[in-house]
């Protein structure tokens, strides 16, 4: 792997890193029985749209992350 290619895929891990983090960040801080937690976050001022904004990238970026893994993982060297 060249190291041009080795920067790109370190900074997706930092980025895909970020996005699992706020997401679970964003599970565990809002008040679900309290809309003015959530109102005037991205994708407010449902809570579907919020959990969707914040949610969903962090879920599709470790699916991401955990298939690459797994598949690196069974390369020979």
């Amino acid at each position: 792997m060249g190291a041009a290619k080795r920067v790109l895929v370190i900074l997706g891990y930092v980025i895909g890193a970020y996005l699992v983090l706020r997401a679970i960040a964003e599970l565990v801080l809002i008040d679900y029985g309290d809309a003015l937690s959530y109102r005037d976050d991205w994708g407010g001022p449902s809570l579907v749209g919020v959990l969707g904004v914040h949610v969903v990238p962090g879920l599709a970026a470790a699916v991401v992350m955990v298939r690459n893994w797994r598949r690196h993982e069974h390369e020979p060297r």
